[in-house]
């Protein structure tokens, strides 16, 4: 999604992540109970040495505690990694389940790519913790509205802890320095964040902790102030030793070690090798375009504009921007418009409930300035949902110059985004896990960003058809933005173009805003290197997926059956969901 997360590749030893699990909603079969029992050995891994996590989750026991960061956890992690390995593989040899058999094939899978990655990271990367995004995020979790109020309390032990306050525990960002210093003294040739990087975490802290400030004022958290006052001076220190001891060992040159590069696709799902999915996406870059401009040219003809070209239509179309108090309005019957089309032309199964929409804070458009869900915790679940976020633009940047997004607060771009971030988006995908369940091996370890954003465009085209021309000009631009992302991110990162080419092809040939274009540049060149593509390849995965099963059934086809049970499987990869669809649904079609 705009992206429900762009880090779930670092699923060990990470502070921020945010996974899904087996919902508590659902009714549990007996396999995937079984299975459950068994990915509890890995959650378990992950709990101990990333407890902020395990909370965000909604599992007990953990939401007091925090990341121990008072020393290298490298080899404590990787120790005991390898032993749920060893023993998922013992369970592995006597069952006789086959689903239980594959789940326990994913997590095996999943640990292994976890313990790739993080010696990948060692080799190459100096460690730069942007503790102000490590904070804002662990508050916004702990401080959703979702949350229960006696849960969201404990948020004041993990301020104190953060702080230093509490004994036994030492300031974040002190910790936070000598991890750096140590790894940089192991090995001095680590290659330093890129500048770029650096640069942007140093202008997005004041958002971030006025964010951090305004969560815990709105809440009924009793007795913040104290240690929140006492990390603001350790987070405006640690300001001015990252910019004496970090930004001087920024390297200029954004793009990564071809190893790690390599290693980002395969973990965010993408299976071909860059250069395939290139021209993968060239060509389909160049058969959108096609589509967009007859498109515009009957926009065009239609409102009577001089040039039918589709980048001056678009340019046209934007001209129609909505009052801020307008906007959330606006979505709102976007919604409803949009499944009343659902439900008349039979696409897919949807709740009786409304979707949640709101507006981004300043904070979270630091944070994440895309446009977003955000996901609702899936264990211990009580009736809580997903929320589309809509951002509005990027924080201001060193010079304080703000650049707003014009791209979603208009009458045609409304649809597909909606469509995308809400229903029959995101917002019902993971609506689905909560309501039929599946096993935490398939919602969390069998995650990949191809399957989770592959239904999100598969949403899109679903519903092309039955929006006005200008919604459907949009929804191709979405598309056309999705083809460029799969070759301009593999581009960037093997320097074939430059962060500037990739910035003005944007706004030039895809028809972005400055902000959006800057924030698109970001994430390919440093905030998610490599996620971008899934987009693009997922919507291909899931297509092919459906034709073959089109094929196979021809008339006995039920597009709603298909898509309901393509939500049901989760968020399994691509590979699995096309042997679900092909081994299970086209059976009992037939």
């Amino acid at each position: 999604m705009s992206n429900t997360n762009w880090k779930m590749r670092s699923l060990i030893g990470s502070l921020g992540f945010a996974v899904l699990a087996l919902p508590a909603l659902a009714a549990e079969p007996a396999w995937v109970k079984k299975s459950n029992e068994n990915a509890k050995l890995l959650l378990n891994v992950v709990a101990k040495y990333s407890p902020e996590g395990a909370s965000s989750l909604g599992v007990d026991g953990f939401d007091e505690q925090i990341t121990d960061m008072s020393r290298d956890q490298f080899e404590a992690t990787n120790k005991d990694t390898r032993a749920v390995v060893a023993e998922l593989n013992k369970r592995l040899k006597g069952e006789t389940d086959a689903k239980v058999r594959q789940d326990l094939e994913i997590l095996v899978k999943a640990a292994e790519d976890q313990m790739r990655t993080a010696a990948l990271t060692r080799k190459y990367l100096l460690p730069f913790t942007d503790v102000n995004q490590l904070l804002f995020g662990v508050l916004r979790q702990t401080l959703d509205p979702r949350i229960p109020k006696e849960r969201q309390q404990t948020i004041v032990a993990r301020l104190e802890k953060y702080a230093g306050m509490t004994k036994g525990y030492r300031p974040i960002t002190v910790l936070a320095g000598e991890r750096l210093q140590e790894r940089l003294k192991a090995n001095p040739k680590l290659l330093g964040p890129y500048k770029g990087e650096v640069e942007q975490a140093l202008n997005d802290g004041p958002a971030l902790v006025k964010g951090m400030r305004e969560l815990l004022a709105k809440s009924e958290v009793k007795g913040w102030e104290p240690a929140f006052a006492a990390l603001e001076k350790q987070l405006a220190a640690y300001e001015k030793d990252v910019r004496a001891q970090i930004l001087p060992r920024a390297r200029a040159d954004h793009r990564l070690p071809a190893e790690l590069y390599a290693d980002n696709l395969r973990q965010f799902g993408v299976d071909i090798p860059p250069q395939e999915l290139v021209a993968k996406a060239l060509t389909s870059f160049a058969e959108i375009r096609n589509q967009m401009n007859i498109t515009a040219g009957l926009i065009a003809r239609e409102r009577k504009l001089q040039d039918a070209d589709y980048r001056a239509v678009i340019r046209e179309l934007k001209k129609q921007q909505i009052p801020v108090e307008q906007v959330m309005p606006l979505y709102a019957e976007r919604l409803n418009q949009i499944e009343a089309a659902v439900r008349q032309q039979g696409i897919v199964s949807l709740p009786s409930r409304k979707a949640v929409i709101r507006l981004a804070t300043a904070a979270e458009n630091a944070q994440q300035p895309a446009p977003h869900m955000s996901p609702p915790r899936l264990i211990g679940n009580t009736g809580e949902y997903g929320e589309f976020v809509l951002t509005t633009g990027m924080p201001p940047d060193a010079s304080g110059k703000a650049l707003v997004f014009d791209d979603f607060t208009h009458q045609a771009g409304s649809w597909t985004l909606t469509a995308h971030e809400a229903r029959p988006g995101h917002e019902l995908q993971f609506a689905k896990m909560l309501e039929t369940g599946v096993s935490t091996a398939r919602a969390v370890f069998a995650f990949n960003s191809v399957n989770v954003e592959g239904w999100a465009l598969y949403a899109e085209a679903e519903m092309q058809p039955y929006e006005p021309l200008d919604g459907q000009l949009f929804a191709l631009q979405a598309r056309l933005q999705r083809a460029a992302r799969a070759f301009l991110d593999p581009m960037v990162n093997l320097g074939e173009i430059t962060p500037e080419g990739v910035k003005s092809f944007l706004m030039e040939e895809v028809g972005l805003s400055e902000g959006m274009a800057t924030q698109e540049m970001q994430r390919y060149i440093f905030r998610a290197p490599g996620q971008a593509t899934s987009y693009f390849y997922g919507y291909q995965r899931l297509m092919e997926t459906r034709q073959a099963a089109e094929v196979a059934l021809r008339r006995n086809f039920k597009r709603r059956a298909f898509n309901d049970f393509v939500l049901a499987q989760g968020l399994v990869p691509p590979a699995l969901l096309r042997k679900a669809v092909m081994q299970e649904f086209v059976p009992s079609q037939q």
